[in-house]
C-alpha cells in the first residue's frame, strides 16, 4: 500500500512538473511570436491571416497541426507581384483561437472557409489552396460551395479516408475531449520535443528538414496545449466526414491541380492523389521528388506549379491583366 501511494504521488508530481513545462513553454512562445496580421470574425470564430501582393486571389489553407507560417518557404513576395495572397490560419491552429469544438470537422471548416472567402471581399473568386487536411478541407469547399472559388490546388491533399493514422499523428489519436485537453495541458509539450527528430524525419523525408522551420515555418507554435487540442480535434473529427465526401468527387467541374511528393511518407500519393484524379475528369495530377512537405523543402518546383494552377482558375482574368499591363 506504502509502494502505491509513493508511486501515486510520484506520478502526481511528474504531471504538476509537466504541467509547469507545458504553460512556461506556451507563455514563451506566445511572447516571442505574436500575431502580426489581421482578424476577421466568421460565424463566431475569430480568424488570423495575413494578405498581400495584387492582382487574382489565391487563399492558401494549411494542414494538420500547422499553420499559415508553413507556407514561408514559398517565394511570397515574388507572387505577390501578380497575385493576392491570403493565408488564414484554422480555427484552433495558429493564431486562430477555436470557440466551438462542434465546428472541427470537415464540412464544418469548409463552411468557415468559405464565409471567410466571402468577408475579403475579392473582385472574383479566388483560387484555394489546401495542403494536407487543408486539401480535404479544400475539396468540401468546393462541393458545398462551389460558386465561392475559381479552382483548386491541393499539395500533398488527404482526400480518401485511411483508418490507419499517419506515425507523425498517432499522439493526436485521441477521441474523448476531456483526455485530449487533459495530454495539451500536460505531457504533449514535453513529449513533442522529444519526438521532434522522429516527427520531421516522417514529414519531411526523403529530404531533411530546414534548420529554421520552428520559427520560419511556426514549428514552435505547435508546442502550445490550444495547438495540440485543436490538431488532435481535427483529428477526431475526420471520419465524421470524409468517407462521404469521397464518393462525390465526381460531381467536380472545376479546375484542379493535385501536386504530391513521391516519397511522401504522411499520405500516399496513389491512394489520396491518384485516387482524387481518377475520380475527376479535369484534374491534373503532378508528382515531383519529395516528401509531404514539399511546399518546404521544395518551394521553387511548388511556386512554379501554383502559378500554373492560378493561370488555370483565373484564365480570362490574367489575359485581361496582361493586355492592361501592355496596353495601359
Amino acid at each position: 500500500m506504502t509502494l502505491l501511494l509513493t508511486l501515486l504521488f510520484v506520478c502526481l508530481v511528474l504531471l504538476a512538473a509537466a504541467a509547469l513545462f507545458t504553460h512556461f513553454v506556451a507563455r514563451k512562445v506566445e511572447k516571442s511570436f505574436p500575431p502580426r496580421g489581421e482578424w476577421v470574425e466568421v460565424e463566431g470564430e475569430r480568424i488570423h491571416y495575413r494578405r498581400m501582393g495584387q492582382g487574382p486571389a489565391i487563399v492558401l489553407v494549411h494542414g494538420l497541426g500547422g499553420q499559415s507560417g508553413n507556407f514561408n518557404y514559398l517565394p511570397l513576395q515574388e507572387l505577390a507581384q501578380r497575385w493576392t495572397l491570403v493565408l488564414p490560419d484554422r480555427p484552433g491552429s495558429g493564431y486562430s483561437p477555436r470557440r466551438d469544438d462542434g465546428k472541427a470537422n470537415i464540412a464544418a471548416q469548409a463552411r468557415l472557409v468559405a464565409g471567410f472567402i466571402r468577408a475579403m471581399r475579392f473582385a472574383s473568386p479566388p483560387l484555394l489552396v489546401g495542403h494536407s487536411l487543408g486539401g480535404a478541407i479544400a475539396l468540401s469547399v468546393a462541393l458545398q460551395e462551389p460558386d465561392c472559388i475559381a479552382g483548386l490546388a491541393l499539395i500533398a491533399p488527404l482526400t480518401h479516408f485511411d483508418p490507419n493514422v499517419p506515425a507523425p499523428f498517432r499522439i493526436m489519436a485521441i477521441r474523448t475531449p476531456r483526455l485530449r485537453r487533459f495530454v495539451a495541458h500536460t505531457i504533449a509539450a514535453p513529449l513533442a520535443i522529444l519526438n521532434t527528430r522522429a516527427v520531421l524525419q516522417a514529414l519531411f523525408a526523403p529530404h531533411a528538414a530546414p534548420a529554421d522551420f520552428a520559427l520560419r515555418g511556426g514549428g514552435l507554435y505547435g508546442l502550445r496545449p490550444a495547438s495540440f487540442y485543436g490538431a488532435a480535434t481535427d483529428m477526431a473529427a475526420v471520419e465524421t466526414d470524409l468517407p462521404a465526401q469521397q464518393e462525390r468527387y465526381g460531381e467536380l467541374r472545376m479546375p484542379v491541380g493535385i501536386l504530391f511528393g513521391d516519397g511522401d511518407r504522411v499520405l500516399d500519393w496513389r491512394s489520396n492523389g491518384e485516387a482524387l484524379r481518377a475520380k475527376v475528369a479535369q484534374a491534373q495530377l503532378k508528382v515531383i521528388p519529395g516528401g509531404h512537405m514539399i511546399l518546404v523543402s521544395e518551394p521553387t518546383a511548388t511556386a512554379a506549379w501554383l502559378e500554373e494552377c492560378a493561370r488555370a482558375a483565373h484564365g480570362d482574368l490574367c489575359k485581361s491583366a496582361a493586355l492592361t499591363s501592355v496596353n495601359p
